[in-house]
């Protein structure tokens, strides 16, 4: 029988202060994560990785908001296990610590989003991870009924914010990445109208539109703002099309999948000309998850997905396949769980703090109790249109301002022109996973 030997090296990189707590301290909701109860975890509100160690056990947390890796060493004492936020810097340690020649990016492993995460810090043989999931929402509890849909919906995401505009200073400025479409819209109507309740002055708020050599987001913002007489608020970001470089992107959140290497290339391009305009800026809140809670992807893009796949499995957008699945990624993670770093990356590489409410656990569980099935009979075009109704109705009961409702389109698709597009990004694949392996050679 082969010998096991107690090891108890932890290396933690991770900054403390990137956590957006909105329940509780930093040391509740670690004794939360150290207890090891699942049900513990999920009374934590807001974005969030933490990291806990309880004797040889090693414990780990996150929500979409916040990515959290880790990597196994080897060393002649034992394992050490190294936790940080990014990829480059666990290559980093390693670089110092010697052990270089251990590293390759695939070794790296993401704790998905809404698991508690153990992994007891043993020699050979390895021990895998054990995983607890800690958000299991109930699903089609809602009664299908869009406008109290809507009413529920936007009302947790008006919590969340307000929750989030009591952790933050009373008059630091808060930017909105703003397209003027469904999700980043109602982020920014309901910021607005906390302010307003709370007797703030809304002065201190900002739409920032990205405008790369033209595309339609610009005008979209304008047409949506004007239509509610707050113009004053929208500023239009001006970029280059020579200064955007999807490389660049893919150094930041150290991935390749095309679709979110080309929003981290537009959010990089815009948070990087905020930050040259304004040194000191440091609140941006964005729209992304509001796609993955209401389902609103073009199922026929992707053959892996028939409306069924979607409807019936519990987060599928979120999640990914699941952490049981033969499809699920130990380096990734699935879903927007892999996906949300091409907004976080952007705007933390630059030293902004970032807050994505649709994305947080309360605001998903809402989601997840619509009766989809119901309100849509298994039909593509009346689950794309129901978005736009569910969003709408709910910001008009909550902040009593009717939110205009534009076309969806993709961020990257919008903030430039067709040919801008065609310029910028690669129609391979392959090329995008070449540039990724030339970052970490």
């Amino acid at each position: 029988m082969q010998s096991v030997t107690t090891v108890e090296r932890l290396v933690d990189l991770l900054d403390p202060t990137a956590n957006v707590l909105l329940n509780m301290t930093p040391d509740q909701a670690a004794q939360a994560v150290a207890s090891g109860d699942p049900v513990r975890v999920d009374a934590i509100e807001g974005q969030f990785a933490i990291l806990q160690k309880q004797g040889n056990v090693v414990r780990m947390a996150r929500s979409i908001g916040r990515p959290m890796r880790y990597f196994l060493a080897k060393q002649v004492a034992g394992p050490c296990l190294i936790v940080a936020e990014r990829i480059e810097e666990i290559q980093a340690w390693l670089e110092q610590a010697g052990l270089q020649d251990q590293f390759h990016p695939s070794y790296t492993r993401m704790v998905p989003a809404h698991y508690l995460v153990e992994i007891a810090l043993v020699g050979c043989p390895d021990p895998n991870p054990q995983y607890h999931r800690y958000l299991a929402p109930c699903r089609n509890t809602l009664p299908a009924d869009v406008d109290a849909i809507g009413r529920q919906y936007i009302s947790a995401l008006a919590e969340q914010c307000d929750r989030w505009l009591d952790s933050i200073p009373r008059q630091a400025p808060i930017g909105v990445l703003f397209s003027g479409g469904i999700d980043s819209g109602a982020v920014f109507l309901v910021l607005h109208y906390l302010m307003l309740r709370r007797g703030e002055s809304p002065a201190r708020l900002k739409a920032f539109t990205l405008s790369i050599d033209g595309g339609t987001d610009a005008a979209q913002a304008k047409a949506f703002l004007d239509q509610l007489d707050m113009s004053m608020f929208l500023e239009v970001i001006d970029v280059e099309r020579a200064q955007v470089d999807f490389r660049e992107a893919i150094r930041v959140i150290e991935d390749y999948k095309p679709l979110d290497v080309q929003s981290a290339t537009m959010a990089y391009a815009l948070c990087r000309e905020i930050r040259n305009r304004y040194p000191d800026w440091k609140y941006l809140a964005d729209g992304d998850g509001g796609d993955e809670n209401l389902k609103d992807y073009p199922i026929e893009e992707n053959p892996e997905l028939t409306i069924r796949s979607v409807l019936n499995n519990l987060m599928l957008y979120q999640e990914g396949w699941g952490v049981d699945a033969i499809k699920h990624s130990l380096v990734y993670s699935g879903g927007q769980s892999r996906g949300h770093v091409r907004s976080f990356a952007p705007a933390r590489v630059l030293g902004f703090h970032g807050f994505s409410p649709f994305a947080l656990p309360k605001v998903i569980s809402v989601a997840e109790a619509i009766p989809f099935i119901e309100l849509t009979d298994w039909d593509h075009e009346r689950l794309y249109a129901l978005k736009g109704e569910v969003v709408k109705r709910g910001v008009d009961a909550v902040t009593q301002v009717s939110m205009p409702i534009f076309d969806k389109c993709r961020f990257q698709r919008g903030a430039v022109d067709e040919a801008g597009f065609a310029s910028i990004f690669p129609a391979s694949e392959r090329a995008y996973r070449d540039a990724y392996a030339k970052h970490f050679e």
